[in-house]
């Protein structure tokens, strides 16, 4: 198992980076949210995750160790591949996604590209203990949160703002206060858009 590769990168693009260590160049897929997070530099080091099939080798990579679990993570679950997995990270960052399964948030998984209702419904089925256990969280504090932020954020966009834009503010609002109410939330973010 190649735990992690660092080198010269040579290479870069939203789907794959080639990096150099000594001579070999090697063809690492990665997901958009780690191409974000690539450094400015040509040094890099990427927590890697190998597949092994029988007519493929095919190397993973992640800037951050908690990607490549939840990466993992979805792997297990039954009929998502590697692929889905990637558009899913590409779609959601790492917190989104652990959000989504510890709150059991249906609607934001099968908002995925090439994720359906039955797909969404056993990831949530086969990996919400397993996230609420492994990033150690409260699942009545999760389902509270969510509600608010999605409260706040459905109402946010009736008044006609961005929905991406109030995603970022409100994900920043519940971050530091995670007991806040929907009209705290929607007051903070009224002051940030």
């Amino acid at each position: 198992m190649i735990a992690h590769i660092q080198g010269k990168l040579v290479e870069k693009s939203p789907t794959h980076v080639v990096i150099d260590c000594a001579g070999v160049g090697y063809h690492v897929n990665i997901s958009l949210h780690t191409y974000s997070l690539l450094p400015p530099t040509d040094f890099v080091k990427l927590y890697a995750h190998l597949q092994i099939k029988e007519d493929a080798h095919t190397l993973f990579g992640f800037v951050e160790k908690s990607e490549r679990e939840i990466f993992k993570l979805l792997l297990s679950v039954s009929g998502i591949g590697a692929s889905i997995a990637r558009t899913m990270l590409s779609s959601l960052d790492p917190k989104q996604i652990t959000n989504a399964i510890g709150s059991g948030d249906v609607i934001t998984i099968q908002s995925i590209k090439g994720i359906g209702s039955k797909t969404a419904q056993r990831v949530i089925l086969d990996l919400k203990d397993k996230v609420l256990k492994l990033y150690d969280l409260d699942e009545v504090s999760m389902s509270q949160s969510n509600t608010n932020r999605d409260e706040a954020l459905s109402a946010l966009e009736v008044l006609g703002f961005v929905r991406k834009t109030s995603e970022r503010i409100i994900e920043k609002i519940v971050k530091e206060d995670p007991e806040a109410s929907v009209e705290s939330i929607i007051k903070q973010a009224l002051k940030n858009l």
